[in-house]
C-alpha cells in the first residue's frame, strides 16, 4: 500500500512545487495580481452609463431662458460644459478633436421665441461615434429641458403647448448608432496589440531558452541593432494585420473611411514601432517565454479595458482615466476614430500622436538601458 500512496511523498512533492512557485515570482505575482486587477476594474472603473460628459457651450444669447436650458443640462449630471466658445467653428473643432462629447447651442433670438411661444430651438450636437457614451444623457434630454422652460416662465408642465421646447438633436459620424463603426476600427488597434508584443516578448527569452544566446551576444552588433534586427521584421507581419483589418472593415462591415489615409498610416506605423518595442522590453525582463507571456496578458488586461474599447472611457473615474492614459492602445484609438468616422486632420490628432511618439522613445530607451551583453 506504501507503494502505492504516501503522506510523505506527497508532501516532499508539495514542498517541492511551492519552492519552484516562490522562486518564480513573476508567475506567483500573476496568480495573485490577476484577480485583484480584474476585481478592481470591473467593481470601480468600469461603468456603461458616463455622467458628467465634457460639453462645449455655444451662446449667442445671454438671456434668463438659456440660462435656464445651462442649468438645467447641468442638473441631469450627465453634462460638464468646459469649454465656452463664440462660434459653431470653435464648438466644430473641439467635437471633431475629441475634447467634448457635446456641442450645445443656444440661438441669438431663443428668448424672444420663448416669450412670444413661437417654438424655440436649441442644437444638440452629440459625437455619436461611441452611441453608448452618449444614449443616456440624449435619451433625457427633452423632458428636462422642457421642465426647465416651463418653471422659468412660471407655468406648468404641459400648460402652454405655443411655448413647446424643440431639442434638435444631431448624432454626429455616426448618426444611425451602429456598434459596428465603433468596435471595428478599435478592433485594429486591440488585434495589433496582442500579436505585436506577444510575439516581440519572446524574442530574446526564446534565444536564452534555445541556446543560442551565446551566438548572438558574440556578434559583433551593438544592442541598438540587435534590438532593430528583432523588431522590424515583426513591422512587415503588422502591415499585413493592417491591410487585412481595415479590407474587412470597410468590405464586411462597410465602417466609413472619411479621413486621410496617409495619416492614418502613418498613425498605426508609430504605434505598431511602439507595440514592439514595448514587447522587446518585456522580453528583457522576462527569463523565459512562459514569464514574457505572462507579462504580456497582465499588460493587456487593463489596456483593453481602460482604454475606451470596451466601455466608455469617459465614464470611468478620474483614476482610472489617469491609468488608461499611458496605454498606447488608448490614445491609437482616438486617432483611428478620429481619422476615420470624423475624417480628422493633423491639428485634430497632433497631441495623440505625438504621444505615440514619445512611446517609441520610452520604449526603446528602456529596453536598450535592459539589455545585458552577458547571460547573468
Amino acid at each position: 500500500m506504501n507503494r502505492i500512496f504516501s503522506l510523505t511523498r506527497l508532501g516532499a512533492l508539495l514542498m517541492k512545487e511551492f519552492i519552484q512557485m516562490r522562486r518564480d515570482r513573476i508567475t506567483f505575482g500573476m496568480m495573485l495580481g490577476v484577480p485583484l486587477v480584474q476585481l478592481v476594474l470591473f467593481g470601480f472603473a468600469i461603468n456603461s452609463d458616463p455622467k458628467a460628459l465634457p460639453a462645449a457651450l455655444v451662446v449667442l444669447s445671454q438671456d434668463q431662458y438659456s440660462r435656464a436650458m445651462v442649468s438645467a443640462l447641468e442638473t441631469t449630471g450627465y453634462y460638464r460644459f468646459d469649454h465656452i466658445v463664440n462660434s459653431e467653428q470653435e464648438g466644430e473643432f473641439l467635437i471633431s478633436r475629441g475634447d467634448v462629447v457635446f456641442v450645445v447651442t443656444i440661438p441669438s433670438d431663443f428668448a424672444r421665441r420663448v416669450e412670444r411661444g413661437d417654438g424655440p430651438q436649441i442644437l444638440i450636437e452629440a459625437d455619436a461615434t461611441d452611441p453608448s457614451a452618449a444614449s443616456g444623457a440624449i435619451s433625457t434630454l427633452s423632458t428636462v429641458a422642457q421642465n426647465a422652460l416651463n418653471r422659468e416662465r412660471g407655468v406648468q408642465p404641459g400648460a402652454d403647448a405655443d411655448a413647446r421646447l424643440e431639442v434638435v438633436v444631431h448624432r454626429r459620424y455616426n448618426p444611425e448608432g451602429i456598434s459596428q463603426y465603433n468596435i471595428v476600427p478599435g478592433l485594429l488597434g486591440v488585434i495589433l496589440q496582442m500579436t505585436m508584443v506577444m510575439m516581440t516578448s519572446i524574442a530574446l527569452t526564446r534565444e536564452t531558452e534555445r541556446g543560442t544566446m551565446e551566438n548572438l551576444l558574440a556578434m559583433p552588433a551593438s544592442p541598438f541593432e540587435i534590438m532593430l534586427g528583432k523588431v522590424l521584421p515583426y513591422l512587415v507581419v503588422g502591415a499585413v494585420q493592417v491591410v487585412v483589418v481595415l479590407t474587412a472593415a470597410k468590405l464586411m462591415f462597410g465602417v466609413p473611411f472619411v479621413g486621410s489615409i496617409v495619416l492614418l498610416l502613418n498613425a498605426i506605423l508609430l504605434f505598431v514601432l511602439g507595440l514592439v518595442l514595448l514587447g522587446y522590453f518585456i522580453s528583457t525582463v522576462a527569463r523565459t517565454q512562459m514569464q514574457a507571456l505572462q507579462l504580456t496578458f497582465f499588460f493587456f488586461l487593463p489596456s483593453i479595458l481602460l482604454s475606451g474599447f470596451m466601455f466608455p472611457f469617459r465614464g470611468m473615474p478620474i483614476w482610472a482615466q489617469w491609468i488608461g492614459e499611458i496605454f498606447p492602445l488608448t490614445h491609437f484609438l482616438r486617432v483611428i476614430r478620429a481619422v476615420m468616422l470624423k475624417g480628422a486632420e493633423l491639428p485634430a490628432v497632433a497631441w495623440e500622436t505625438s504621444i505615440l511618439v514619445v512611446f517609441i522613445f520610452a520604449y526603446a530607451t528602456i529596453a536598450l538601458l535592459r539589455f545585458r551583453r552577458t547571460l547573468d
